[in-house]
């Protein structure tokens, strides 16, 4: 069964360290996270994805790199995600060895039929809702695009974009494997809490079959 709740750890966001972040999702039963820093050059991301890697693989963590396939496979992380403007999909696989995750966003319909014709391990699709973690957004694309993502492919969804604890339920129902969530955890006065809050969510709504 894929995460059902894929935390996003970006440093602009959170309130606390990503490392002690990182320990209290793991302790609260995320499994899935992804470090996404627009900002710092390849030396420091390369330097917080090894901390974290060294800190999750032993919680059973897989931890996704944002954008960059070669910090991903030389820190020894469980995957990369790309966007639409980064590597593609099957030369990001080139650079990260057997076993990672390669995972890539889509905003639209002919984006998610390229993806789900790729080696992709996961989709991830939004935003679903108005977001303000990202400074340019894609147009928000609702819980009728990933209805209709669902009948394209069989391949993991994940849903992204603006989705909070009390909208999540529906997300899952539209089809959803699993929500990635940035803003609602990193700003909750207790995102371990938050967490379980979500998974809680998860487990009521999604069918027992995905």
């Amino acid at each position: 069964m894929f995460p059902p709740l894929y935390a996003i750890l970006d440093p602009d966001a959170a309130r606390s360290p990503l490392v002690s972040l990182a320990a209290a999702l793991a302790d609260s039963g995320v499994r899935l996270m992804q470090l996404r820093d627009k900002r710092s050059g390849a030396g420091k991301l390369y330097a917080q994805a090894k901390e974290l890697v060294a800190l999750l693989a032993t919680r059973g963590v897989r931890l996704i790199v944002n954008d960059r396939p070669d910090v991903a496979a030389i820190a020894g992380a469980g995957g990369v995600h790309v966007g639409q403007e980064d590597l593609p999909v099957e030369e990001a696989r080139q650079v990260c060895a057997p076993g990672l995750w390669v995972g890539v966003s889509t905003h639209n319909l002919e984006q998610l039929r390229r993806a789900a014709a790729t080696s992709a391990d996961y989709i991830a699709v939004g935003p679903i809702f108005p977001t303000v973690t990202k400074e340019n957004p894609d147009p928000v694309v609702g819980l009728d695009f990933i209805r209709a993502a669902r009948a394209l492919t069989p391949k993991p969804l994940v849903a992204i974009g603006g989705i909070t604890l009390e909208s999540a339920a529906e997300v899952f129902r539209a089809g959803a494997d699993s929500v990635a969530v940035i803003h609602d955890l990193m700003t909750a006065p207790d995102p371990a809490t938050r967490a379980r809050a979500y998974l809680d969510v998860a487990a009521n709504a999604l069918p027992r079959s995905r």
